[in-house]
């Protein structure tokens, strides 16, 4: 199976540690993943904006980039559900475009990577080990778009040394949206702090989604609030192993008028 990592602009830009940890991790299990250097955004940021025609050329680029693959891989909830939902939709609109049309046959091959772990590996127990207490915070696309439903979990309770603790009101949105967390922030803020909240309430080291956007928003205010609680891609822990273990230690806030402004925890 010919598979390729789709790494998503903010992955690629902000959190690259993530997309080590998925080659790491499918390499692991046996995958040869390629990284196609031509790939670029997916629109999501165009579309949900209102600029649909001009996200056109994106979506017809990752028709392109990908067209050779079986399989294509994205640690991202958030992307993947774009990609799924929305590029056959936008190509349909536009007749007589082939690299459009294309499209319409890329969209079903790109999977978020629990789907792809579950669903087309077949495999739970990817031999990962991370003994420390974690929670676990299910994004809204990958929960009500994409349907992921247990799957992460199903994966972290395999990990081996791990303590995972059910994070309360897990399905409550972060507050993060995108550019909702820009245009409404005091209420993205609100809900950001019911979601720290919660979190803090379980008493875990580590807070796990399957979007490090879900992650850097959470995470910022964790690091401002102090609590040292870390918070880590799904992929990164089921990359670590007893071999090549993932140390764990307490996020640090960051001095100065950044800390004010609050930063990913890595």
């Amino acid at each position: 199976m010919r598979t390729a990592l789709f790494i998503t602009c903010f992955n690629d830009t902000v959190f690259p540690e993530t997309g080590h940890a998925v080659v790491a991790l499918l390499e692991r299990l046996g995958c040869t993943v390629d990284f196609p250097l031509e790939q670029t955004c997916c629109g999501q940021m165009h579309f949900n904006t209102g600029y649909q025609r001009e996200c056109l050329p994106l979506v017809r680029r990752f028709a392109e980039v990908f067209a050779d693959y079986d399989a294509v891989v994205t640690p991202s909830g958030s992307c993947a559900a774009m990609v799924r939902d929305h590029h056959a939709a936008l190509a349909s609109r536009v007749a007589r475009d082939p690299g459009l049309t294309a499209a319409v046959e890329a969209a079903p091959k790109l999977y978020e990577l629990s789907e792809f772990l579950v669903d087309v590996l077949g495999v739970i127990d990817v031999g990962a080990y991370f003994p420390h207490r974690v929670t676990y915070h299910p994004t809204c696309h990958s929960l009500r778009m994409l349907g992921v439903g247990d799957r992460p979990l199903r994966l972290l309770r395999a990990v081996r040394g791990i303590d995972l603790v059910e994070l309360p009101a897990a399905e409550e949105c972060c507050g993060f949206g995108g550019t909702f967390a820009l245009k409404n922030s005091d209420t993205s803020v609100a809900m950001c702090a019911d979601k720290v909240r919660h979190v803090q309430d379980t008493g875990a080291e580590v807070l796990c989604a399957g979007d490090n956007s879900c992650l850097m928003h959470i995470g910022g205010a964790l690091s401002r609030l102090r609590t040292g609680v870390r918070t880590l891609h799904l992929a990164e822990i089921l990359a670590a192993t007893e071999e090549k273990p993932l140390t764990v230690r307490p996020e640090k806030p960051r001095r100065g008028r950044g800390a004010a402004r609050g930063a990913c925890t890595r």
